[in-house]
């Protein structure tokens, strides 16, 4: 198969060692395959003039209130970031240079424009994998605070997070620790990815929603979840052999499946396309 550039540039990225991956050019491969004529460097300048405003802003002492002060009031006082609230499930949330033009974003993206920033300044901090909402926190362990990008830079402390999670799923919801682990790079490009498969799938843009499918396949290759899906894709629009590939590898992944019988008889009917 012959990948298009932006695949290609996507692929090499994520293949590097975890904690070599580049998390803002992978999301801007990500808007490229969207974009094709998408120019990185343009955004980076984007970036890199946000993280000198915030620069100009900083204390003498780095306290991390101050800083995260100072990022918040260049990004929603000067800038006007928000989060999408009135389209949320517009597919330009999902896509960075969308964001860094329009202001706008989910969870996942505005909190990558924050952490951006905060690499470029020198203040490290890393994604919270929250379930329902994602957040950002310093990556000093002790410091006990959590950012909300989508939020205007909302800070959280535990149990605002498991009032927020109460919140989000219409009920009491206990905290558990793992909740507010880091995520990877991995980990996090392939929920921007989910993201944007599931509005693909609600508009029935089911091309599209393979490519995200085969994006999160580079990421993590055995995922048998990914490979169901992508089959039945494949299958709506009868793209008969590679329907057949991934519902077999599927059953390879997960031959106990609760859905055996219904993706074997999906098999069966293949045979004969």
């Amino acid at each position: 198969m012959v990948l298009v550039p932006a695949r290609q540039w996507f692929q090499t990225l994520v293949q590097k060692p975890e904690a070599m991956i580049d998390l803002t050019a992978a999301a801007l491969a990500i808007a490229q395959e969207e974009y094709p004529n998408l120019d990185p460097a343009h955004c980076h300048e984007q970036l890199e003039t946000l993280a000198a405003e915030v620069r100009s802003r900083l204390p003498a002492t780095p306290y991390p209130l101050k800083v995260i002060e100072a990022i918040n009031h260049v990004l929603y006082t000067e800038h006007q970031f928000q989060g999408n609230t009135d389209q949320y499930y517009d597919p330009r949330n999902s896509f960075l240079n969308d964001v860094l033009d329009r202001h706008l974003g989910i969870p996942i993206t505005l909190a990558l424009v924050y952490l951006d920033i905060s690499q470029r300044i020198d203040f490290p901090m890393v994604g919270i994998g929250m379930p329902g909402h994602f957040l950002i926190r310093p990556e000093f362990e002790a410091v006990g605070i959590f950012v909300d990008a989508f939020n205007r830079g909302e800070i959280l402390f535990e149990q605002d997070c498991e009032a927020l999670l109460s919140q989000i799923y219409q009920r009491p919801i206990t905290l558990q620790t793992h909740f507010l682990e880091p995520v990877t790079a991995k980990l996090f490009l392939a929920r921007m990815l989910n993201n944007l498969k599931h509005i693909y799938l609600n508009q029935s843009e089911f091309t599209k929603g393979i490519a995200c499918c085969d994006r999160i396949l580079l990421l993590f290759p055995d995922h048998p979840l990914e490979h169901r899906t992508r089959g039945l894709l494949h299958y709506e629009l009868q793209h008969w052999p590679a329907a057949r590939h991934d519902l077999q590898q599927y059953l390879h992944l997960t031959p106990n499946a609760q859905d055996t019988l219904m993706i074997q008889r999906l098999l069966l009917e293949l045979t004969t396309r």
